[in-house]
């Protein structure tokens, strides 16, 4: 068979000529590319031969999936897959599968720095002192103490329980369904509406989903204490942006921290949130460790040689 990695996947040239004469080895031919490129005409030409294809979080449609006919499996380093087109690969019997678990240390550790940050004014002090400036009357607020809600209870969202618990903070959860392993490290769950109106801090870790889609809006945010701050390292459009910005500017809430947007950054320049106040972004870093890309290369290619032992 014919294995294409379309990008570098943060891996070494080493380590690519390495899976090459593996691969190699057991008859299989290994193409693999050192630049990324998202277009879909460059997409098309390096998969169009492809039998095994391994990508990331690269936008793939249908137009790009259409001339891809020889292709059985699609090896996606990335947890979510709402960037493939999967209905498009259950009609053409394409196989396809993530890589659970790889940034999960990454992600909750993100969460919580951007509430440290947020709370601590960080980021906001690094340009104080770059002004010539000095504290003036800025005081800062504590992580410890503080009643933080988790909305999704996956692996990240317990992970991120996990650290939050090390702070010493009170946790309450929302999950679809309730999970016993997050109740005993004492979690408590409780319904949306109530995280909303008691914590100080609400932290996002749901798959984007035609449930999830909207999930905090105008409603939603109104629930929140003045207070309280918004963390969204799971997807961008879990939020109502606009609604975000909107209630970030006008003080309904105290504070907001995005990893992750409507689109991959770069943002254009009349992106909402840009122009926010009181708002931490980085554009979808969470998952970007030199540690967890070892791991997701570990499991991408574990995957593939799973698959052609079938």
């Amino acid at each position: 068979m014919k294995i294409i990695c379309v990008e570098p996947l943060g891996i070494s040239q080493v380590r690519f000529e390495e899976l090459k004469q593996h691969y190699a080895s057991t008859g299989h031919e290994f193409v693999y590319y050192m630049d990324r490129r998202e277009d879909e005409a460059t997409l098309a030409e390096r998969m169009h031969e492809a039998d095994i294809a391994v990508i990331s979080n690269i936008k793939l449609p249908a137009t790009v999936l259409s001339q891809c006919t020889r292709l059985k499996y699609l090896s996606v380093a990335f947890t979510g897959l709402d960037h493939i087109d999967l209905a498009y690969c259950a009609e053409h019997s394409i196989k396809v599968q993530n890589a659970a678990g790889y940034s999960t240390t990454a992600v909750s550790e993100l969460a919580v720095g951007m509430m440290l940050d947020l709370l601590r004014g960080v980021t906001t002090m690094d340009g104080v002192i770059r002004d010539g400036k000095g504290r003036g009357a800025f005081l800062g607020r504590e992580l410890r103490g503080k009643t933080v809600g988790i909305v999704g209870t996956g692996a990240i969202g317990t992970a991120t329980i996990r650290l939050l618990l090390a702070f010493g903070c009170k946790v309450l959860a929302y999950n679809r369904s309730r999970h016993a392993d997050v109740e005993a490290l004492g979690a408590k769950y409780v319904e949306l509406p109530e995280l909303l109106k008691e914590a100080d801090i609400v932290s996002l870790h749901t798959p984007l989903t035609a449930e999830t889609r909207g999930l905090i809006g105008k409603n939603e945010l109104q629930m929140m204490k003045p207070t309280a701050l918004l963390i969204n390292t799971a997807r961008g459009p879990v939020c109502d942006i606009a609604a975000v910005a909107e209630a970030l500017n006008g003080g309904l809430i105290a504070g907001a921290a995005f990893d992750v947007f409507e689109q991959e950054p770069p943002l254009p320049s009349n992106h909402p949130l840009l122009s926010a106040q009181h708002c931490l972004l980085t554009p979808h870093v969470a998952f970007a460790t030199e540690e967890s890309f070892d791991a997701r290369a570990n499991i991408v290619f574990g995957h593939v040689d799973d698959y052609l032992l079938k």
